[in-house]
């Protein structure tokens, strides 16, 4: 149905090539033209500046969730004013033993003009965009909404 394409580019900017020695800073070039520095996580000697694979992952799983959660609330003609998403992934061991983000947690917060949805109905609204998250369906992390 559609394509996202990315460019990642890397040089070697070091003498030595050793696992302690080389840089982990690099470039992503989003399909929309935006350019993104990046390294690795700073517990894999990334330079902590820059995001990270493991961050984008993270974001990219909250973005999604909030993308169709608002337009699940717009096709119910509920109006969505503001929405924040304090989100955590975490990189634990798998059923391998591979390191993995193996859980998501998002604990969106969203305010809603005139009467919000209860308890009950937000937590249905959730469960459909979810369910509906392109990114959800595309992994096997446990992604929880707290």
């Amino acid at each position: 149905m559609s394509e996202h394409r990315v460019a990642v580019s890397w040089r070697r900017q070091t003498d030595s090539f050793a696992y302690e020695d080389y840089q982990r800073e690099h470039e992503w070039q989003l399909g929309s033209g935006q350019r993104i520095s990046a390294s690795a996580a700073p517990a894999y000697l990334g330079s902590g500046e820059q995001a990270d694979p493991e961050e984008a992952f993270v974001a990219a799983v909250s973005a999604c969730h909030m993308l169709s959660f608002l337009a699940i609330c717009a096709r119910r003609r509920l109006v969505v004013d503001g929405y924040e998403d304090q989100a955590v992934g975490f990189l634990r061991p798998n059923e391998q033993g591979r390191l993995a983000v193996t859980r998501v947690e998002l604990a969106p917060r969203i305010e809603f003009s005139g009467t919000p949805p209860d308890a009950s109905e937000l937590e249905r609204l959730h469960a459909r965009a979810h369910k509906e998250c392109f990114i959800a369906n595309s992994v096997r992390t446990e992604i929880v909404i707290t």
